[in-house]
This record gives structure tokens, C-alpha cells and sequence, in this order.
């Protein structure tokens, strides 16, 4: 069992993003920053190197990168991909997270 699961939804949208940019070497970097409204940042970019320390989830083909730093505030958490009226967007559903704000990329814990 991994620390943090990695939707079939994020999966599938990575896996077209990826073959639109042409570049199998690329994965899913998802990491906390300090900042934001509540305190901690959710990012996501692409990333083609795997740094020491780093944990890897593979899903449908493709791999979500997470640094051992952010990992400690994401255990228990599932990167989801979601596309409604508000957009489309990568989240994570975080349970240590003990307040969000309302664009739902910030949390705190």
C-alpha cells in the first residue's frame, strides 16, 4: 500500500497531457509549499528526474512523483483530477488537512 493513491481519473489526464507533449519521460510532480490563504500549497508541474528520496506511484502506464517533505503532509491523501463548472483541476483529498480555504489548493493542518 502507498502512502498516497493516485486516482484513474488524475492517471488518464496525465496520460493524455503526456502524449500531447509528446514526452513519455514526463511525470507528476505533486508538492506542499508554504503559503496560501490557509498556510500550505498544493503544487502539480511535470517533471522528467526522480530525485533521491522521492516516492513514486505508478497508475494506467504513468507515475505521480511526491519529494519525502511534501509526503509528510500528504500520507493518507488521493490526487484526484476533476472537471466541472468551475474548470478542470488536480486536488487532493488530504485527510490531515484540518482546514481548507475556497479555492481548494490551500490547506492547513
Amino acid at each position: 500500500m502507498f502512502p498516497i493513491q493516485f486516482s484513474d481519473a488524475a492517471a488518464k489526464r496525465v496520460k493524455t497531457l503526456i502524449t500531447e507533449e509528446e514526452n513519455t519521460e514526463l511525470k507528476l510532480r505533486v508538492y506542499v509549499t508554504g503559503g496560501g490563504c490557509s498556510g500550505f500549497s498544493y503544487g502539480f508541474t511535470f517533471d522528467e528526474k526522480v530525485n533521491d528520496g522521492d516516492t513514486l506511484v505508478d497508475n494506467s502506464g504513468v507515475t505521480m512523483v511526491v519529494d519525502s517533505m511534501s509526503l509528510q503532509y500528504l500520507v493518507g491523501g488521493v490526487v484526484d483530477y476533476t472537471e466541472g463548472l468551475e474548470g478542470s483541476r488536480f486536488l487532493v483529498n488530504n485527510p490531515n488537512a484540518t482546514a481548507t480555504c475556497g479555492c481548494g489548493s490551500s490547506f492547513s493542518i
